[in-house]
């Protein structure tokens, strides 16, 4: 499924991107901005992301199986509203690391993924992109 993506933020030395999914982008930007803890969060999960810190608390893989290479999810507010956005990280022909945020889930559940989850991961995995903007 081809897809197009708007970069929200860049790294300092322009080697990693954070990018909305731009059919979901209204969904997406309206998520990470409905309050002050949500800004807050995003904003800190960004930095890790383009400083290339590891933090797997706040973002890891999300490869349940071999159909879902390169999905990652965002993590917000675990043992409260514990939701995710999925994203589909890319490498472009410039070595640059693009991240993805493709789908929201607003409250995760159970600890084990359930079909629904599993459901997103591989709808996200399918994803092509064919321009970042």
């Amino acid at each position: 499924m081809k897809r197009n993506a708007i970069i929200i933020k860049e790294s300092f030395d322009g080697s990693r991107s954070v990018a909305v999914d731009e059919d979901n982008a209204e969904e997406l930007l309206n998520f990470f901005r409905q309050d002050n803890r949500y800004k807050k969060k995003f904003n800190h999960i960004c930095e890790l992301i383009l400083g290339n810190h590891v933090n797997r608390e706040l973002y890891d893989k999300e490869e349940p199986d071999d159909k879902s290479k390169g999905v990652r999810a965002m993590k917000f507010f675990k043992g409260q509203e514990n939701a995710r956005v999925y994203c589909k990280e890319i490498n472009t022909s410039d070595k640059t690391c693009v991240i993805v945020a493709a789908e929201v889930l607003k409250r995760k559940k159970q600890t084990k993924l359930t079909h629904k989850e599993i459901n997103i991961i591989h709808r996200v995995a399918s994803y092509e992109y064919e321009t970042i903007k």
